[in-house]
């Protein structure tokens, strides 16, 4: 009989879960199909390079903004967003090698207010509904055990630099599915079927379904991959592998859908070679026992 996972292997598998395929897909970001298949047939392995010529095992700004999120929520649990924004900004002046459009347009015109700039960036840019909050928004529910906080937090972290509210709808969703396996016990397909029942991504619990939209940085397109790579995969290594064999903005979709597929597999469920190749492991587990440990006290 399979034990079933303790709290803290699935708040680690969350965070691994993220940085895996984060790294696993940063190696084929902006690639089709038909070139990955031509340079590396299929991709089964941390191997760096890429556009960003990462090392291998290392993380782009998908995993790095998720941890800015997880170390303001530490600070200040009761009110983080003054926190998660000076994280934000301390990792911007670090000049990493990948910062998506809109996050860099708001952080480099931040003035001390969050939702002026992404008004500004929204306005100046003709849209803002990117998928960069929603990769970075699973901390909120791996460090509140409310439901409401959870929406609330999950919400205003996505407004601090992506005006358009589908983003911040689809954070809530997003970290609803979490909520639901962390505290509910619920499976991954029963958690996601109870969440976008009613919504424009109900079509994906039909037998045979398909996105029928590229991986594009898009959130509505990111979240209909992510959630068909969960529906239609039997492990976690399967669905970071798919999603960085679509290519499109395969890192961004690898580590959402990896955060959730860690949650549900559980840190025990991630293949070691991967696990062992992440080169931040150290951060990440340390930052999941703090997490623990902040669950716990609340």
């Amino acid at each position: 009989m399979v034990e079933p996972l303790s709290l803290l292997d699935r708040i680690r598998g969350g965070l691994y879960g993220v940085a895996v395929g984060d790294a696993l897909g940063g190696t084929t970001e902006f690639m089709s199909r038909t070139g990955i298949q031509k340079t590396h047939d299929y991709l089964t392995e941390i191997i760096g390079g890429g556009v960003w010529d990462l090392e291998p095992g290392e993380v782009t700004d998908d995993t790095m903004m998720t941890l800015c999120v997880a170390d303001g929520i530490m600070e200040q649990p009761d009110a983080p967003m003054a926190a998660i924004g000076e994280h934000f900004l301390t990792w911007y002046r670090s000049d990493p090698k990948d910062i998506g459009n809109i996050i860099r347009y708001v952080l480099s015109r931040y003035d001390g207010n969050w939702m002026e700039a992404a008004f500004v960036a929204h306005m100046d840019l003709g849209q803002s509904a990117g998928n960069g909050a929603l990769m970075r928004c699973l901390p909120v529910a791996l460090a509140y055990a409310n439901l409401e906080e959870v929406e609330r937090v999950s919400r205003q972290q996505a407004k601090m630099t992506h005006y358009d509210d589908r983003c911040a709808a689809t954070c809530s969703m997003y970290n609803r599915i979490a909520y639901r396996m962390l505290v509910e016990g619920a499976g991954l397909e029963e958690a996601i079927a109870v969440d976008i029942a009613g919504t424009e991504y109900t079509d994906l619990l039909q037998p045979g379904a398909q996105p029928n939209c590229e991986p594009t940085g898009f959130v509505v397109d990111t979240m209909r991959w992510v959630l068909h790579l969960l529906l239609t995969s039997n492990s976690f290594e399967e669905v970071v592998q798919r999603a960085a064999n679509e290519g499109g903005d395969a890192d961004t979709i690898g580590a959402i859908a990896g955060g959730l597929a860690g949650i549900h597999y559980g840190y025990a469920g991630i293949p070691q070679r991967y696990a062992e190749r992440i080169l931040i492991k150290e951060r990440l587990d340390v930052l999941s026992e703090r997490l623990y440990a902040l669950r716990l006290g609340r």
